[in-house]
């Protein structure tokens, strides 16, 4: 989302085209994925009010997304800069609600039975955390569009770790799942520095930085997996509740028929 942003000249604004398709495109993989999620029988809307909470604020996230890129298309730079502030706020929400049903799924011994409880108590929060940071750099670069964009896509990318996830195998792909999920988000920026490379023969450094911060935040995220700081935190969290009967590096039980 091109949060804040400040007008940009024609030249800096030559790639609108670009990164307008490519929201489409992310909006399209979520609720793909989250779609069939649900048709398979996955999913269910009869969840805890959290859960929907969850569900609203991250779909509307990617909902602002897509129209802060249609309003800088069109040149609606008022609203698009008003829209950023609500933006700004709305990521706060989104980090307090991923972290919070997160660790009540952990707690409640409810992990997806193909990762490792101690693995999605760390990625998930992680990941938010990774968008979080990404976004407000871009935020903080609000004035340099060209920066600004490819940092606000490097977060989004860094969400569709989800809704990929979703869309794959994920039981046949035990125990690598998480790094089948979130690696692939990968090829969104790479797609952005081909297309750089199209329009002007060069790759804008802000993907290098972008693309880094992404495998930092994997390999950050299994570094603490498979380390007692891992486990500290899971036992921390779990402590008193269901989850702490489920060990943390073991993959818990597949759904029964």
């Amino acid at each position: 989302m091109a949060t804040l942003a400040e007008p940009a000249p024609l030249t800096a604004r030559s790639d609108d085209r670009f990164f307008l398709i490519m929201a489409l495109v992310m909006m399209a993989v979520v609720f793909t994925g989250f779609s069939v999620h649900l048709a398979m029988g996955r999913s269910t809307f009869a969840r805890p009010l959290v859960i929907h909470a969850h569900a609203v604020v991250f779909m509307g996230w990617i909902v602002l997304y897509v129209l802060q890129n249609i309003l800088v298309n069109r040149g609606s730079m008022a609203l698009h800069r008003t829209l950023g502030w609500i933006g700004a706020v709305w990521i706060i929400a989104m980090i307090g609600l991923g972290t919070t049903v997160t660790v009540l799924m952990v707690q409640a011994g409810r992990v997806p039975f193909f990762f490792y409880p101690v693995s999605f108590l760390i990625f998930d929060p992680m990941t938010v955390l990774t968008f979080a940071g990404l976004s407000y750099t871009a935020i903080a670069l609000r004035r340099r569009t060209d920066w600004h964009r490819r940092l606000h896509y490097c977060g989004m990318a860094m969400l569709m770790g989800p809704a990929i996830s979703r869309l794959s195998p994920a039981p046949l792909l035990m125990p690598w799942a998480y790094e089948a999920a979130f690696l692939p988000a990968l090829i969104f920026p790479a797609i952005g520095m081909i297309a750089d490379l199209r329009r002007t023969g060069r790759i804008h450094p802000a993907w290098w930085w972008g693309i880094g911060v992404m495998i930092g935040s994997i390999l950050l995220t299994n570094l603490i997996t498979y380390s007692g700081v891992g486990e500290a935190i899971y036992h921390a969290v779990t402590v008193g509740t269901p989850g702490a009967s489920i060990p943390p590096l073991a993959f818990p039980p597949p759904p029964g028929p």
